[in-house]
């Protein structure tokens, strides 16, 4: 957990210190990934490394080119993350260009999704659905498809425990039956075992991605965010105070830090300052994932003025008796000028964004592969310090990936298809 800040808490000795999770899940580095399983396994989140694809036709090489230098571009992320009570298996890749040149241009990054239909988990969801259907259990709460035991993988990012130990983060049970509970107790021993089965991934020999420019690969683990409760307010005896993002609240957790507006302010850039303060209580985040929720805006900037735009406001008065005092207006978040999917016509919506610590991170790898010579770490010192210099490096505050909301898998003709791949929309904010 990140040290709790004292300036952000009461001195009230009545006051409880305690953490409050958010919605959104953090993904960090967690070692370098060294088994060749692993590698070829699509479901292994990565930093870094070559993709594993799950389309059983390998993708075309120029999915990862830069759209500026036409360069190929190092992956930066592999993401596991399977839509809930979808029978799609899915991954999100993400390429980045470091060419100094191509910064700050549309297309030197670039996301596509992987699709590719699960038949065996397919099948089990089709006799979930059943049941719910037949036993009305509206009721229960929904789970994000990316904490454990959600469907269709039973963690985020990864495969629980065979691959990431006890780093994914724990949640609680969803609200079964007896019966239900039965069926899920019989079938669990196979449903690790077919869902690696279902699983093998594209091969990459002989292939031109096998020889493509890569960062050495790290496993993605993931983490809840949370963060310090915010002080209680010391008020007269019957005074009340009214929260309107009481009730905005996802699944109990507390969302007013990722509600709250902005204000329209000149004099201090609010939203770089609010971006590190977040940031802060877990530096080590490379990733932010929160399917349809709200990006985190990293500067005052074009993007910003797109997702954030100012509301609407009645004119000024003209005259000297209708003067009024105005407030600064408040800018909440919109995502209406996202284009949507092309393929589908459906809204697209926010899933994740990488945070400037990815950009380290990779780095920092770059300059640590193991057995080189001392003539060969001398030489990549040299090359880090020409990066420094701005000879080579990426320089992006934060990349938001907007995803097709009904995560169609159609063919070019518009059919429905068992395996799909698609680029997504990234909009970038460059460094302040």
């Amino acid at each position: 957990m990140p040290p709790i800040d004292d300036d952000d808490w009461s001195d009230s000795d009545e006051e409880a210190v305690s953490e409050v999770e958010t919605s959104v899940l953090l993904g960090t580095p967690d070692g370098a990934i060294t088994t060749a399983a692993d590698l070829a396994d699509a479901a292994v989140s990565r930093i870094g490394g070559h993709p594993a694809f799950l389309p059983s036709n390998e993708p075309p090489f120029s999915s990862s080119s830069c759209k500026i230098c036409t360069k190929p571009m190092e992956l930066l992320v592999q993401m596991w993350c399977p839509f809930e009570n979808s029978p799609m298996d899915r991954a999100l890749y993400v390429w980045g260009c470091a060419v100094p040149e191509c910064q700050t241009k549309d297309g030197c990054l670039r996301a596509w999704r992987g699709l590719r239909y699960n038949d065996a988990y397919a099948a089990k969801l089709e006799k979930k659905l059943a049941k719910q259907t037949v036993k009305k259990t509206s009721t229960t709460p929904k789970t994000n498809p990316f904490s454990a035991g959600a469907a269709p993988g039973p963690s985020p990012f990864g495969l629980g425990s065979q691959i990431f130990g006890d780093s994914a983060p724990a949640s609680a049970p969803p609200l079964v039956d007896e019966d239900e509970a039965s069926d899920v107790e019989a079938e669990s021993d196979s449903s690790d075992e077919e869902l690696l089965t279902a699983l093998g991934a594209t091969t990459l020999e002989e292939s031109p991605w096998k020889s493509a420019p890569s960062y050495p690969p790290l496993y993605l683990s993931t983490c809840s965010e949370y963060l310090p409760a915010q002080p209680k307010l010391k008020l007269p005896p019957g005074v009340q105070v009214v929260d309107p993002l009481e009730d905005a609240g996802k699944d109990g957790k507390d969302v007013s830090w990722i509600s709250e507006a902005y204000e329209n302010s000149l004099d201090v850039d609010q939203v770089f300052e609010r971006f590190t303060k977040r940031v802060g209580f877990e530096g080590d985040q490379c990733v932010r994932y929160e399917l349809e929720g709200t990006p985190l805006p990293y500067a005052t900037d074009s993007v910003t003025e797109l997702l954030f735009p100012l509301p609407r406001a009645p004119p000024l008065p003209v005259t000297k008796a209708a003067f009024t005092v105005v407030p600064p207006a408040k800018r909440s978040y919109d995502p209406s000028a996202v284009p949507p999917c092309p393929v589908c016509k459906s809204k697209r919506v926010f899933e994740c964004q990488l945070m400037p610590n990815l950009v380290n991170v990779v780095r920092t790898g770059d300059a640590e592969k193991r057995n080189l010579t001392d003539e060969e770490r001398r030489k990549l010192i040299e090359q880090e310090l020409k990066r420094a210099n701005g000879s080579r490096g990426m320089e992006w505050g934060t990349c938001m990936i907007f995803s097709c909301s009904k995560d169609c898998s159609l063919s070019d003709v518009g059919k429905e298809a068992r395996e799909s791949w698609r680029e997504e929309v990234v909009l970038v904010q460059w460094g302040v």
